[in-house]
């Protein structure tokens, strides 16, 4: 604590002078992570200094083109395919604002998972020979248990006048994702021949950490293959060599039926895509990739948070805010703070929002509640954003002040009068006597002079009359701030008393 000396007080509350303040600190962020917003708006996690988790700008999701089949964004989770002839069977998914790009992402919490089914002429809608496709998604795992399930398709085929299974299926399996195409191509008549085709992914996939994911077919030349954040990890040639150069089996499809993503995960999914063509390098959605055709950027406009209502104690001043940031050429940060008493009453526009500078020293903010906003903003060609790794509040609190050592009931027909000794602690502006009929519940209403506990003011004797003879009442004092009178300190030792009728 720094100590010092107490000025003079005006109508219960004055301004706050440091020297008899206690200096506090409250960080967002850090090696702690960052807590759910209040609200946030194209801002997602990253990696910031130290390693930290940061927020920074979510990259831009891929716009439709002539090529794309289907896309879910979940920025409208009651309907999230934004683009594509598909139809929603089931959804059990939850909107998040933890996301990797734009606003929102998928949120499974277990069996369930989101069912769509195709019209015909899309890729999942239609019987045949569909031609090359990629299909693609980002992936934020909570455990990635073994057998969990990301994507499953489901169907039958007939061949040579029977009926085949069919499978395309996405699963962890001991960290990594693993794909299962069972019966899925033209030569799969012969009997001597397994059907199955395995593509297994070599990167561990970490909990709570995004990743890219994409299952890819060319019909050209046979290659299926699977990528990791633009890395191939699998690979096959579906040839009758097993190499570039044979024959080509092609991918057929069968009865159309539900897609369903996420049947059994637990997790975040977000931008998942279906395009009529093989992948190439230069569809990774990354921000290397910022700036190309095709590819994700941070929009002009930028992003923003804001954090709920942090909790701090009654008259509390806010000092500065000191953020851990890292801002390349042209990006920016703007933060925005406001206090108050009550934050059940709060509404986007009150209390008003103050700008304040990066470590620069803060007046005027004061409150039992502070809150802050930031907005994040990107360079002129939206190839870099800015992040931030903590957020440190830097703050003075007003100390309780100490009770007195010494307090003493003496009854009365009626009445009783509770005194004591000053309060030995200087901060201390006046006294709170409180009052009941229970040891230690001070919940009474009978007193004339008003309901516990009475504000006595700066003074060592009251008298409460109105109280009823024969009944037992016990009493407690505590020391209000001189800086703020809302700000009380702990009680005094217990006494009692008990009125009585004396007879003269």
């Amino acid at each position: 604590m720094i100590c010092g000396v107490l000025a003079g007080r005006t109508g219960g509350r004055q301004s706050f002078s440091a020297g008899s303040l206690w200096a506090k600190e409250v960080v967002l962020g850090g090696k702690e992570g960052w807590t759910e917003f209040a609200l946030s708006k194209n801002v997602t996690t990253g990696t910031g200094r130290f390693g930290y988790p940061c927020i920074e700008l979510a990259p831009n999701s891929f716009v439709a083109d002539q090529q794309t089949d289907l896309l879910i964004d979940f920025e409208n989770l009651k309907n999230p395919v934004s683009d594509g002839n598909y139809k929603i069977k089931r959804n059990n998914l939850k909107a998040t604002n933890q996301t990797k790009l734009e606003k929102y992402a998928g949120l499974s919490r277990g069996p369930g998972g989101l069912s769509i089914s195709g019209e015909a002429g899309t890729f999942f809608g239609t019987e045949g020979l569909p031609g090359s496709f990629s299909l693609e998604f980002w992936l934020c795992p909570s455990v990635a248990e073994n057998g969990e399930t990301v994507f499953k398709w489901e169907s039958s085929k007939k061949v040579g006048g029977r009926l085949v299974y069919q499978v395309l299926n996405a699963a962890f399996n001991k960290g990594h994702l693993e794909w299962t195409l069972s019966n899925l191509f033209d030569d799969d008549v012969n009997p001597n021949k397994s059907h199955d085709l395995v593509l297994k992914g070599t990167s561990t996939l970490v909990p709570d950490t995004w990743s890219s994911h994409t299952l890819s077919y060319n019909a050209e030349n046979g290659l299926v293959e699977y990528i990791v954040n633009g890395i191939t990890e699998a690979l096959v040639y579906h040839t009758s060599n097993g190499r570039e150069d044979g024959q080509v089996s092609l991918l057929q499809l069968g009865t159309p039926s539900e897609v369903v993503f996420c049947p059994d995960y637990t997790g975040k999914i977000d931008d998942i895509r279906i395009v009529r063509r093989p992948y190439s390098v230069q569809d990774f959605q990354s921000p290397e990739n910022a700036g190309i055709v095709g590819h994700v950027q941070y929009v002009p406009k930028g992003g923003s948070f804001i954090t709920k209502p942090i909790m701090v104690s009654t008259g509390s001043k806010l000092n500065s805010l000191e953020a851990e940031m890292s801002l390349p050429s042209q990006t920016a940060v703007l933060f925005f703070v406001r206090s108050g008493e009550n934050y059940y009453n709060w509404t986007d526009d009150y209390p008003e929002w103050k700008p304040v500078e990066n470590g620069s020293q803060i007046e005027g903010v004061t409150g039992l509640y502070f809150q802050v906003a930031a907005e994040l903003y990107p360079d002129g060609n939206g190839e870099h954003t800015p992040s931030i790794t903590s957020i440190k509040l830097d703050y003075y609190e007003l100390p309780e002040p100490i009770p007195p050592f010494v307090v003493n009931a003496v009854a009365g027909n009626g009445t009783v009068t509770v005194s004591w000794n000053y309060s030995v602690d200087d901060t201390a502006g006046g006294y709170y006597l409180y009052y009941g009929t229970r040891p230690g519940e001070y919940l009474g209403r009978m007193a004339v002079e008003g309901e516990s506990p009475v504000n006595v003011g700066n003074t060592t004797s009251f008298t409460l009359t109105g109280l009823e003879n024969g009944q037992i009442y016990y009493f407690a004092v505590a020391a209000w701030s001189a800086y703020d009178d809302r700000v009380v300190g702990k009680l005094s030792k217990e006494v009692f008393a008990r009125p009585l009728a004396r007879l003269k």
